[in-house]
């Protein structure tokens, strides 16, 4: 495996330079994820909020079948999400495996919306690593050793046997769908969710909504055949501009390796400290100095 192992979270690649950071799994073993902690954005746009649907749990009619929950088809007509132009955050990530331990980082997240994410990693009050995220790319310079590297989703997509794209990291910073949804696309009731599936290529994409508040709570992808997963959980749902904005956020991936055929896992954990949503440009300065080596 390649050292950028969750390079579809881009944090972890800030993080992962001296080789692969992997955690190995039984094959019988279940995963668990632990849990997350708060996190904190900075300012979007405000939009006009969805309204919250009060929705009790429905008792088990005569049959054994639970009829309709209330407030399930305004849940299967709009998923509640945020809207913004600019967002801005002020956080600390964690990273673990069994090679290193990484606790509180101090992280800078600016994001426009469906275009760029712009991230600036501090390590001692030093800046270490910055990194921008289009459509298309992740680049990060790497100021420590004046180094910096260029990835396209494609390339990366192949090498880790698991699609990625721009949309998915959006998604992990500010907790909506990463995929749009379609008319045709159900909403089924699942436990104390509401559960959307969806397909994107081999990915099987199944979001996890919350019954009374219609917000993202869990998103899990499983590519096929592989059973490769990367799962998202979001709690410590804060109000922000009349949205609810998941303050934490811990990512779980769990992967087959193509070399040994053993199953690693990755963890990751965002957790905001201030969180902004706002109108006005607030920058994505980024230039690579023309002395840095570009590494393979």
């Amino acid at each position: 495996m390649n050292r950028f192992l969750l390079y579809a979270l881009l944090l972890s690649v800030l993080f992962t330079s001296d080789g692969c950071r992997r955690r190995r799994l039984s094959r019988s073993a279940g995963v668990t994820s632990s849990q997350q902690g708060p996190v904190s954005p900075t300012a979007p746009v405000k939009t006009d909020s969805v309204a919250a649907v009060s929705t009790p749990a429905s008792p088990v009619d005569s049959v054994g079948v639970r009829p309709a929950r209330p407030g399930i088809e305004e849940a299967r007509a709009n998923v509640a999400e945020i809207d913004f132009r600019y967002l801005t955050a002020k956080s600390k990530i964690s990273f673990k495996s069994p090679e290193q331990d990484i606790d509180n980082a101090n992280i800078n997240i600016r994001v426009r919306k469906d275009s760029l994410i712009w991230l600036s990693v501090n390590k001692l009050g030093i800046e270490a690593v910055r990194g921008l995220i289009t459509r298309s790319s992740i680049t990060i310079i790497d100021k420590i050793h004046g180094e910096y590297s260029v990835y396209d989703f494609p390339t990366l997509s192949k090498q880790f046997n698991f699609e990625m794209n721009f949309d998915l990291l959006q998604a992990l910073v500010v907790g909506n769908l990463p995929l749009p949804r379609r008319p045709a696309q159900k909403i089924k009731n699942e436990r104390d969710y509401l559960l959307l599936r969806q397909s994107e290529g081999k990915v099987l994409v199944e979001n996890y909504i919350g019954e009374q508040d219609r917000k993202l709570k869990k998103l899990m992808l499983t590519e096929q055949p592989t059973k490769n997963t990367l799962r998202l959980d979001y709690e410590d749902f804060t109000s922000l501009n009349s949205f609810l904005f998941p303050y934490t956020s811990l990512v779980t991936l769990d992967y087959k390796s193509k070399t040994d055929g053993q199953f690693y896992q990755t963890l990751l954990r965002i957790k905001h400290s201030k969180v902004e949503l706002v109108d006005k440009n607030p920058g994505f300065p980024f230039t690579i100095p023309a002395n840095y080596q570009r590494r393979p």
